[in-house]
């Protein structure tokens, strides 16, 4: 057996190829939708995929599945339980898939979704299976959350997660190698570990929903100190369930002069601007989101853009506008009119139209502190991260709360805006303009650099 992990560390997720050495034969595992990847590595290693196999309906990602089937002629494997409306094998407990001498066998592990299942792999001669690809039944350092498809089914699927794990999973060997899908990083998950991959053996002994623990134990534990997650999950799986377009390829986006992209824009076309930080505070189009592509965009254009918005790109060069394009059709955003032909240069040499916003060194905001004469200091952290300690004074609102909570702050005070380092601080300070705050400033460095400085904090638990 071989086994090819291919990591997305802005969704925190991984996919697979795995094959047959003896006989070419592949599978593709919880593809992501720009297939180029999988396709290109199964070529260069002379391998035939036939099979692009689904754990279950992501929230967070559209399913590439469809895309390497219509590219390749690779049947789809997808549970029973999920009434795909799309051509596929409908996959059961117990179902099993050649390549070779090597078979896939399906079981039934529900709890994360509640069509969810998990892939065991046998290799020739093998009554145990080699490798078990668990999707977010079991990850390495805890379980995928089960409140996803709401509160009222979040119990009930904590419930078949137990089992799934504790009369399933568990049960396979120690030495089963364990290849799940979400990880670190994921909003699907809170693992404790930043670990990709492990062993049943491993789990049983340092998970801590692997523990010898009763249902209402594990239900608890499973469902305690889960984080929010970004609004677009909720559109996903109904996607996922009709399938998406199919795009055969990344697209290439179309070249707009200044003229158009402000034309498009009076019209509603939201303009994305996924240059870093700096280049963003030191002149930006009025009105447009910003993202940087670290941000992670891939998490933040799908939790503060709406959802279906048509999109007009902003980037520093062609490498970022692709990296950028790659990170929006991953998650759904599809309707892509365009990029700013010359960047943002064109744009500011004819129209004129430029925002720009001071950054505050972190000794100047301790000096402002210190006078009783500090501006409004936004912390636009996880609740995490606040309780973990915060600047003094400090007002503290999640960034996927932005848009839409009541912030009764006054507009045209001046506000410090700041996260970890400043990514997501440029997330908000976009977010906050087109709320009508006309008088913001970045906080150099963020929170980090506060803490650097030596600068004392408050609200340590």
């Amino acid at each position: 057996m071989f086994v090819k992990q291919f990591v997305d560390e802005g969704l925190g997720n991984s996919s697979y190829l795995i094959a047959s050495q003896e006989t070419g034969q592949a599978a593709v595992l919880d593809p992501e939708r720009d297939v180029d990847r999988y396709l290109q590595s199964a070529e260069g290693l002379g391998l035939s995929i036939i099979y692009s196999l689904d754990t279950h309906l992501h929230n967070d990602f559209v399913s590439g599945a469809r895309e390497i089937s219509a590219q390749t002629g690779a049947k789809i494997g997808v549970s029973i339980e999920a009434q795909v409306d799309f051509e596929h094998l409908p996959l059961s407990e117990g179902f099993a898939l050649d390549l070779g001498e090597i078979k896939i066998a399906t079981l039934s592990t529900p709890g994360h979704t509640p069509e969810h299942i998990s892939f065991a792999v046998y290799e020739p001669g093998r009554q145990a299976p080699a490798a078990v690809f668990s999707g977010g039944a079991l990850i390495v350092g805890g379980a995928a959350r089960t409140d996803l498809l709401g509160q009222e089914l979040s119990v009930p699927l904590a419930r078949k997660l137990y089992h799934s794990i504790h009369h399933k999973l568990l049960d396979l060997p120690d030495d089963v190698a364990l290849y799940p899908t979400h990880g670190a990083g994921s909003f699907c998950a809170a693992p404790t570990s930043g670990e990709r991959i492990s062993t049943i053996g491993h789990e049983k002994s340092r998970n801590p929903l692997a523990q010898p623990l009763d249902e209402e134990s594990f239900v608890l534990r499973s469902l305690s100190g889960l984080p929010s997650y970004p609004t677009y999950f909720k559109y996903l799986r109904a996607i996922n369930q009709h399938g998406a377009a199919l795009l055969g390829g990344v697209p290439v986006l179309k070249s707009l002069n200044p003229g158009e992209v402000r034309h498009l824009h009076s019209q509603g076309v939201a303009i994305l601007d996924t240059r870093p930080p700096k280049t963003f505070i030191a002149g930006h189009i009025p009105g447009s989101y910003g993202i940087p592509l670290g941000a992670p965009l891939i998490t933040w254009a799908g939790w503060i853009i709406p959802f279906g918005s048509p999109l007009i790109l902003v980037s520093s060069d062609a490498e970022e506008r692709e990296a950028a394009v790659r990170q929006l059709i991953r998650i759904g955003y599809d309707d892509l009119r365009g990029t700013l032909m010359g960047g943002f240069e064109a744009w500011e040499a004819e129209t004129r139209m430029v925002s720009r916003l001071p950054v505050m060194p972190v000794q100047e905001l301790a000096k402002r502190l210190e006078q009783g004469k500090a501006p409004i200091i936004l912390d636009v952290r996880s609740d995490a991260e606040w309780r973990a300690g915060h600047l003094p004074k400090a007002i503290h609102v999640e960034l996927g709360r932005l848009p839409d909570d009541d912030l009764s702050l006054p507009q045209d005070d001046l506000m410090v805006i700041h996260c970890g380092h400043s990514d997501r601080s440029i997330v908000g300070i976009s977010v906050l303009e087109q709320r009508g705050y006309r008088n913001l400033a970045l906080l150099e460095g963020g929170y980090s650099n506060w803490l650097a400085a030596g600068l004392g904090v408050v609200g340590k638990e």
